[in-house]
C-alpha cells in the first residue's frame, strides 16, 4: 500500500467522519444551549466568564471564593467546547476535503509534479487538525464528566431525595451536596443514559405512591442537603403526601422520552469519533512529511 494511498485514505477518514460529528454534535445541532449556574441561565456561546472572575475578586469567604470558581471552570469549560466544537469541525472538513482532493489527482497520475507541496500542505493541515481535535476532545471530556447537566441527580428508582428517619417531614437529598460547588445537585452529563433519566414503561414498583412525585420540590436539592417538606411542600404544589412526611422516598415524574439519553449519545459519539480523527490527523501529517521528502514514493 503505497503512502499516496495512505495519505488519500486518512484525508477521507478526517472527512468522513467529520461530516457525522458536524451532524450530531451537541452543541453545533442546539441539543446543548445553556447552562444553568446559579440563578442564571447562561448561554454557551455567548458566555461571560470575566463577570464571574470580578464575582470572585470581590468575595471575601474562601467558601465563597470556592463556588464562584466552579461558576468560572463551568463557564470556561462549555464556552470553550461550544467554540471549538464550530472550530474543529470545520476545519477537519475542509482539510479532508483539500487533501483528499490532491491526493486523488495524484492517484490518478495528474500534476504530479505537485506532489511535494501536496505533502507539505498535508503535514501542516494534519498538525494544525490534530492540535484543534484534541483540544475538542479535552473540553468535551471535562464538560462530559461533569455535572452541569441542569437534571437533578436521583437513584436508579427515580427518587431523589429520602426521609430522615422512620417519620417526620425533613428529607435528604440524595446528591452530594457541595456548598463549594454550585453543580453538586445535578447529575453529569455521562449519567444521562441511565433509566432513571429517561423512558421506561412501568418505571415505579407496585408499592409506589404516586402521590410521593413532586419534581419542583428537587429544586431544592440543587442548594442544599436536606429540606423540610412541611415547609415548602405547598409552594412547589406538592401533594398531602410530601408535605405531611407520608412518602418515605420523594420522586421525580417518570421520563416519557428518552431526551437525555440523546444527548448522552450525541456527547459520547462526538468525544470517540474526533479521537479517531486526531489519529487520522497523525496520519494524514506523517504521510505528508514523507511525501514532502520523498514525492517519488507516491
Amino acid at each position: 500500500m503505497g503512502k499516496g494511498f495512505l495519505f488519500f485514505a486518512f484525508s477521507c477518514c478526517i472527512f468522513v467522519l467529520s461530516i457525522i460529528n458536524l451532524s450530531i454534535g451537541p452543541v453545533v445541532n442546539k441539543v446543548v444551549s445553556e447552562i444553568k449556574i446559579g440563578s442564571d441561565e447562561v448561554a454557551w456561546g455567548t458566555a461571560n466568564c470575566a463577570r464571574y472572575k470580578d464575582l470572585k475578586d470581590d468575595a471575601d469567604d474562601e467558601s465563597k471564593k470556592n463556588s464562584i470558581q466552579s461558576a468560572i471552570d463551568a463557564c470556561e469549560r462549555v464556552k470553550g467546547m461550544h467554540d471549538m466544537e464550530y472550530t474543529s469541525f470545520i476545519f477537519d472538513i475542509v482539510i479532508g476535503f483539500i487533501c483528499g482532493l490532491l491526493g486523488l489527482f495524484h492517484l490518478f497520475e495528474l500534476k504530479k509534479e505537485f506532489v511535494p507541496k501536496t505533502g507539505l500542505i498535508g503535514f501542516i493541515c494534519g498538525i494544525v487538525g490534530f492540535a484543534l481535535s484534541f483540544v475538542y476532545v479535552i473540553f468535551n471530556g471535562l464538560v462530559f464528566t461533569s455535572k452541569y447537566s441542569d437534571v437533578v441527580e436521583r437513584e436508579s428508582d427515580g427518587y431523589f431525595a429520602e426521609r430522615k428517619g422512620s417519620s417526620g417531614t425533613i428529607y435528604n437529598c440524595i446528591a452530594s451536596y457541595d456548598k463549594e460547588d454550585v453543580f453538586s445537585g445535578f447529575a453529569k452529563f455521562s449519567d444521562l443514559n441511565k433509566k432513571q433519566y429517561n423512558y421506561k414503561k412501568d418505571f415505579y414498583g407496585d408499592d409506589f405512591d404516586s402521590d410521593c412525585i413532586c419534581d419542583d420540590i428537587s429544586k431544592l436539592c440543587s442548594k442544599g442537603e436536606s429540606f423540610d417538606a412541611a415547609t415548602h411542600a405547598t409552594n412547589y404544589n406538592c401533594e398531602n403526601s410530601v408535605a405531611d412526611g407520608t412518602c418515605k422516598y420523594i420522586y421525580y415524574r417518570a421520563e416519557e422520552e428518552n431526551i437525555y439519553k440523546d444527548i448522552f449519545d450525541r456527547f459520547l459519539t462526538t468525544l470517540i469519533l474526533s479521537l479517531v480523527v486526531c489519529l487520522a490527523n497523525i496520519g494524514l501529517a506523517l504521510f505528508g512529511f514523507l511525501l514532502f521528502r520523498t514525492p517519488g514514493d507516491f
